[in-house]
């Protein structure tokens, strides 16, 4: 796992914890437009292209699989929408109620904590930051050799050497994968993708650190069973371009100064917890996440096998996700 997704595993983590900082959403590039021209009118009210990136920003997580090009039409749809009803609103004096005062009290204080995050916090990350994190990482990329593997897990040597056997006949290792195999991988032929010596269990990487491009294993025994591993590859790290990871990494240093001026603030605040249960709960997360920093894997300087659903922010193309592939029982495991 690399640097990035390390630090992105963390807040992951702690947000299932309650304790990850919540942070104002990214959707824009700058904070404020530099034609803030106005692009509709409601009964009176302009409606600026500056308000349609606050809205979106707002609102981006309920447009993720809608086409960038559909978004503007659909928010500024939104804000014609809202705006009507606000009109409204304030026609049938509901502006005068509780329960707008209320509502109103609350959204001040998102306004007003969005409003520090891209006025204080947002400029702390800089071009310069970003650069020097992608470049450390790069090269430590480059450093790093890189396999790719198939692999057959059965429970007993007698199973491995039967397998054996049949590769010599002429069968093919991907269909005995597929009818053999007890491992997640045997879905994709036995395929584990792209992974570092050190990903693996020490067993496991020495035999297929050792093969040569096609080479096929003798039986391999580690806790999980026996082992037939074939090498299909092998490659040194390599980073992904700066300008795709560019706007991933910088989310990950803001998710971190968000963090660092946080805890900051907190030092001088003054948080009272009246509730019992969640005095408890408090303090149990507050041990849960003192324990995952406590036992967090260390930095590792590879690209790392790519998550099922893509890849780290720096590089990693693994052909099967760790989940969907099984690789993850043969990977070294964090203690708990």
């Amino acid at each position: 796992m690399s640097f990035f997704r390390n630090l992105l595993t963390s807040c992951a983590a702690a947000a299932l914890l309650g304790l990850c900082v919540a942070m104002p959403a990214l959707a824009q590039e700058d904070a404020a437009p530099k034609d803030d021209k106005v692009i509709a009118i409601v009964n009176g009210h302009e409606i600026r292209v500056s308000e349609v990136q606050m809205a979106t920003d707002d609102i981006i997580g309920q447009l993720p699989d809608m086409p960038p090009k559909l978004r503007y039409p659909f928010v500024v749809e939104y804000l014609i929408e809202r705006h009507l009803l606000a009109q409204y609103a304030v026609q049938e004096g509901i502006a005068e109620t509780e329960e707008y005062k209320r509502r109103l009290a609350l959204y001040q204080a998102k306004a007003l904590r969005d409003a520090y995050f891209f006025q204080k916090i947002r400029p702390m990350v800089t071009e310069d930051m970003i650069r020097k994190a992608y470049d450390e990482e790069a090269a430590k990329l480059q450093q790093t050799e890189r396999v790719r593997a198939r692999m057959i897990l059965v429970a007993s040597e007698k199973e491995a050497q039967d397998i054996e056997k049949m590769l010599a006949d002429g069968q093919k290792f991907e269909d005995l994968a597929k009818k053999y195999s007890l491992d997640g991988s045997k879905d994709y032929g036995g395929d584990l993708g792209y992974f570092t010596a050190a990903e693996m269990v020490p067993e496991f990487s020495k035999a297929t650190f050792a093969l040569k491009v096609g080479e096929t294993s003798q039986p391999v025994k580690t806790d999980f069973g026996w082992h037939i591993i074939r090498l299909e590859d092998r490659k040194q790290g390599a980073a992904q371009p700066y300008d795709q990871v560019k706007q991933a990494i910088r989310n990950v240093l803001l998710r971190q100064k968000v963090g660092e001026v946080m805890a900051k603030i907190r030092e001088k605040s003054k948080v009272e917890i009246l509730d019992d249960d969640l005095k408890k709960y408090a303090e149990e997360a507050a041990k849960a996440a003192k324990n995952f920093q406590e036992n967090k894997p260390a930095l590792d300087e590879s690209g790392g096998a790519a998550p099922a659903a893509g890849g780290d922010a720096m590089g990693g193309d693994n052909a099967a996700g760790d989940a969907a592939s099984g690789k993850g029982d043969l990977q070294i495991q964090t203690p708990q």
